[in-house]
């Protein structure tokens, strides 16, 4: 027999455990929506994090310079090369071995002085064929004179006709031609023997010897060497390249001061004595020359020196780093920072070149800061952080 009891309680029991389990898989489902949500959130921040910080680091930090003014009162400094007053690189004239040579570097040797000896045993051949060559000519046109003279004698008395004695005068003048060929070669052969010796052109000092006893040496081609290099240095070349806007105050007679780095404290005097009249296509520059006289051989040929001329640079020149400027297809520039940090590239126009230093004789005031080994893909409007160099710390 059934309980009542039991049968009326049944249905209520399991009611309350079906809403236990809807309500645990709710909670559930809310739980596993948090986790995911905080995920993606997390995951989204971290993303724009990221964003951030490579944007921020592809913001490169700089170091700026402010141009400033050069000193007027120490004149236009530029530099010059030093040259000999004569130089001339001496080359064989006709191919042989060197036998002796006579001077090294250093000596001094005057006008004519033999340097060093040649055998030639080719020319000396060749030499002595054109004599027999020559030697042959002559006694063939002495033959044919001869017969010439006789067959004149002839025709005058009506024993030959006068063909033949046409003949006979025509002959002796191509044997003639034949001899004057034969001497011409045998002189040209005795000229070549004598460049077995080779001279000094004039009193100098020898500069450079390449002569080896021994050595094979050839004439008239493209990879012949000098054997000797002779410099006449009594007195001293010094060319020097003003730029264009300097050279309307060179001129002829001006005086000049040169420094060179051996003589720490020792200045030369030097004068003026040529301009080019021409600006250079490539450097923009006016070539000069200037001369000195070198009594003590003080100044050697191939120095560098500085060399100032007693003008002033142009009024709104001012100085550079080399290191700040910008060399692009369309000429020297220079990038401006302003207050924010955004980039301005501004062509400039350089006076002249001081190697470190470097004269902008247009494009600035003197008041703008300028980054100091800009990065070459800089372009106008980026973005830039500029390093403090007195706190140690980056301004934005």
């Amino acid at each position: 027999m059934l309980d009542p009891s039991h049968t009326q309680f049944e249905p209520a029991r399991t009611s309350s455990s079906s809403r236990t389990l809807k309500l645990a898989g709710v909670v559930a489902a809310i739980i596993a929506l948090v986790v995911v949500g905080y995920g993606i959130t997390s995951r989204s921040s971290a993303d724009h994090q990221l964003v951030a910080i490579s944007s921020d680091a592809a913001i490169p930090t700089v170091s700026v310079v402010t141009p400033t003014r050069g000193d007027r009162s120490t004149g236009l400094v530029l530099p010059g090369s030093v040259q000999a007053y004569n130089s001339a690189p001496i080359y064989a004239r006709t191919n042989g071995y060197v036998r002796r040579w006579l001077v090294d570097i250093g000596d001094r040797v005057v006008a004519g002085q033999t340097l060093a000896i040649l055998d030639a045993p080719e020319i000396d051949q060749q030499l002595a064929q054109a004599e027999a060559n020559y030697q042959t000519a002559l006694a063939n046109a002495a033959l044919a004179k001869s017969t010439s003279v006789r067959w004149v004698a002839l025709r005058a008395k009506d024993a030959v006709s006068q063909q033949e004695t046409d003949e006979k005068a025509g002959d002796l003048a191509s044997k003639n031609a034949i001899a004057n060929g034969e001497l011409a070669n045998l002189k040209r052969l005795r000229a070549l023997q004598g460049f077995t010796r080779l001279t000094a052109p004039f009193a100098g000092t020898v500069t450079s010897r390449s002569a080896q006893i021994g050595g094979l040496v050839s004439s008239g081609t493209a990879s012949a060497t000098a054997l000797f290099t002779v410099s006449d240095v009594h007195r001293m070349r010094v060319y020097v390249r003003v730029p264009q806007g300097a050279s309307a105050q060179v001129h002829t007679g001006l005086h000049a001061t040169m420094t060179l780095p051996e003589y720490p404290g020792r200045s030369f005097d030097l004068v003026l004595t040529r301009n080019a009249g021409a600006v250079d296509l490539q450097s923009g520059t006016v070539l000069v020359e200037l001369q000195t006289d070198n009594p003590g051989g003080a100044l050697k040929p191939g120095s560098y020196s500085q060399v100032t001329f007693p003008i002033a640079a142009a009024g709104n020149s001012v100085h550079l780093p080399a290191s700040a400027l910008i060399l692009r297809a369309n000429g020297p520039t220079v990038a401006l920072v302003d207050g924010n940090g955004r980039v301005t590239l501004k062509p400039v126009t350089i006076g002249r070149d001081e190697g470190k230093q470097v004269e902008i004789s247009a494009g600035l005031t003197g008041s703008e800061r300028i980054i100091d080994s800009p990065p070459d893909a800089l372009e106008n409007g980026d973005r830039v952080r500029v390093e403090d160099p007195k706190a140690g710390r980056v301004q934005s």
